[in-house]
């Protein structure tokens, strides 16, 4: 009889702490959302949708010839593509509480040596992002629309589409603030033990050529923009060889420590 039950035994207790952890899951997600709809809420009162799309318009309106517009080929799109911008600034500024969510969460589940480098990562992954959608907000954008209207013939009137614009400034934020992130996935390829630090710096001339790529797929095919993705990559692949030595010798477990000192 205690043969047939054996099967039960070893699955005893192991529903309870899953279903807990879908159930913090669950709550976790619900404040990460609460939390976005909030700032979307205080975003859409004031400045509003339309005094939002205007400013992420204003770098291209500035180098738009006089009198000209943007324009709304769709019924909807004057409403939907404000609203949709509205969302989108209201999911930066909870991004750190979202990302709080993310670490409180996994946290439990990691060593005290471990938290020590999550925490860090965290704030910095989140600032190398802002940093790099303000970079191509205030700096690219500008040089970006001078170059492509320097080129336009003088018999076409530059009247571009609210929804083309929208996926344009979508498809730069997400490009430069997963570039900016560089430094970041540097260390914790370095720190889970994929490659060292010393093997990276001999990569480097390999890293340059595969910067330029990137940054010729994912921008526009004007040299500004390329320059402007390809260069920042690889000043923060420099960064990030640098940040990975300390952060690895900051997060080590205590046996490795003394390993290392040992030795």
């Amino acid at each position: 009889m205690s043969d047939d039950k054996k099967p039960d035994d070893e699955l005893a207790g192991t529903e309870q702490p899953f279903v807990s952890h879908l159930i913090e899951l669950r709550d976790r997600l619900l404040r990460a959302a609460l939390a976005v709809m909030i700032c979307f809420g205080v975003l859409a009162f004031f400045p509003g949708p339309g005094a939002l799309y205007d400013l992420l318009a204003a770098p291209l309106v500035a180098h738009l010839p006089a009198g000209s517009k943007l324009i709304a080929t769709n019924v909807i799109s004057p409403f939907m593509v404000p609203l949709k911008i509205t969302l989108l600034a209201g999911f930066f500024v909870a991004l750190p509480y979202v990302l709080y969510q993310v670490w409180a969460f996994v946290a439990p589940g990691l060593y005290s040596h471990e938290k020590r480098l999550v925490m860090p990562l965290v704030i910095s992954s989140t600032v190398l992002f802002f940093a790099g959608v303000a970079f191509c907000y205030f700096f690219v954008f500008g040089k970006v629309f001078t170059f492509i209207q320097s080129f336009a013939p003088k018999s076409i009137t530059a009247a571009p589409d609210i929804e083309a614009y929208l996926s344009f400034v979508m498809s730069m934020f997400i490009a430069f603030g997963a570039a900016f992130e560089v430094p970041v996935i540097v260390v914790v390829i370095v720190r889970m033990g994929l490659i060292t630090v010393e093997k990276l710096r001999e990569f480097r001339g390999y890293f340059i050529v595969v910067a330029f790529i990137v940054a010729a797929v994912l921008t526009p095919p004007d040299v500004v923009s390329q320059l402007s993705l390809a260069i920042p990559m690889c000043l923060l692949y420099e960064l990030g060889l640098w940040a990975a030595g300390y952060f690895v010798k900051y997060s080590k477990a205590p046996d490795e420590t003394g390993e290392s000192t040992s030795a």
